[in-house]
């Protein structure tokens, strides 16, 4: 198949720049993945679309405010610096945004002076490797909580850029550190937030709790790769970046348990689809605990092991996000119910409205 067989028209006004005052009033679309029928719901309607028995499946990673603004130590020119993962010791995996090349040996002062950066490594795809010394007596995570700020998607663009990029970033970070993140994220780690969780409040919880729903967690910390364009003609040639994941022994249990008394799936985002679907894979079919690293680029034609329902949000034409919700639901139907959901004028993308692909 090919890239362009996943494009469609969005009007640039539906991508939601702001969340909505209450998380739980999004809509939702509901696809039927085996007829196509689709209806217009809120996520209140949650509850009463699923039946006591069911598993739903979070990911609870927790966005880090892995932002940091600074400058060149030898020249004074402003650097931007995006923390991804840590590697050995106290390195980091980081982009990094500067006038003229990045080198290594290149030092910065990040963080208001409070962390000394050394370039160490520049990989072939411009990310770096650098080496962190934070300040005496204080930690990263202390620091990035004060000093960093929440790294937003780029299709939001509300935030105002100051002349040395930082201080109005940090003004408008209040709002974004409670709304980037799901009410249940538990394990810092992610730079981009699991955004099918964030229409979730404890009331909504509590009523899928009470309806005999149950709740299990797994844990994959998101990078930047999840917006990386398909740049290939042909879908088969893309390569996903890697992602640390997590499946606790409770979860593992819980599905199994779910699917042998005939309860269903649902997922929560992508996140929780491509790494349910990966320890499957892996395993024969069944879920199992452990941690690792995931790269399974789920497209169409692709066989379900786990997942029979899906919660997710409206993806970027083009995107790996859409190819794998085109392979749960057909591509045919996928495309027609964007173009549904694009004449209801929902909200698009991550503080948008969301899709339930129930079956």
């Amino acid at each position: 198949m090919y890239t362009r067989d996943f494009d469609y028209d969005l009007p640039p006004e539906l991508i939601a720049q702001q969340p909505l005052p209450q998380r739980d009033r999004a809509r939702m679309l509901t696809l039927d993945r085996t007829t196509g029928a689709v209806e217009h719901r809120t996520v209140r309607d949650l509850p009463a679309l699923l039946q006591a028995g069911d598993l739903m499946v979070v990911n609870d990673t927790r966005v880090i405010p892995a932002r940091l603004f600074g400058h060149k130590t030898a020249t004074g020119g402003r650097v931007e610096t995006l923390l991804i993962e840590p590697a050995d010791g106290n390195r980091w995996h980081a982009w990094c945004k500067t006038s003229g090349r990045t080198r290594v040996g290149d030092s910065y002062s990040l963080a208001s002076d409070r962390i000394a950066a050394r370039i160490e490594h520049v990989f072939k795809d411009g990310s770096v490797e650098m080496s962190l010394a934070v300040e005496p007596d204080a930690s990263l995570a202390a620091v990035l909580e004060t000093e960093g700020v929440t790294p937003l998607p780029p299709y939001i663009k509300r935030l105002p850029t100051a002349a040395d990029g930082s201080r109005d970033a940090r003004a408008h970070d209040g709002a974004d550190r409670q709304r980037y993140q799901t009410v249940y994220a538990r394990a810092p780690g992610a730079v981009a937030a699991p955004t099918a969780g964030l229409h979730f409040t404890p009331a909504l919880l509590a009523s899928l709790e009470h309806s005999g729903v149950r709740r299990a967690a797994v844990t994959l910390h998101v990078g930047p790769g999840t917006f990386k364009p398909v740049a290939s003609d042909r879908i088969d040639q893309h390569v996903m970046e890697s992602e640390r994941y997590e499946v606790p022994e409770d979860t593992a249990v819980l599905i199994e348990e779910t699917r042998r008394a005939g309860g269903r799936i649902l997922a929560v985002g992508s996140t929780t689809v491509r790494t349910l679907e990966h320890v499957a894979a892996a395993n024969q079919g069944r879920v199992v605990a452990g941690s690792g690293r995931v790269s399974l680029f789920i497209r169409p034609g692709f066989q379900f092991r786990v997942t029979d329902m899906m919660l997710t949000n409206f993806h970027l034409p083009r995107s790996t996000l859409l190819m794998m919700i085109a392979a749960l639901a057909g591509r045919e139907r996928v495309l027609a119910a964007y173009r549904e959901a694009v004449a209801q004028q929902y909200r698009f993308y991550s503080y948008g409205d969301c899709m339930l692909i129930k079956s």
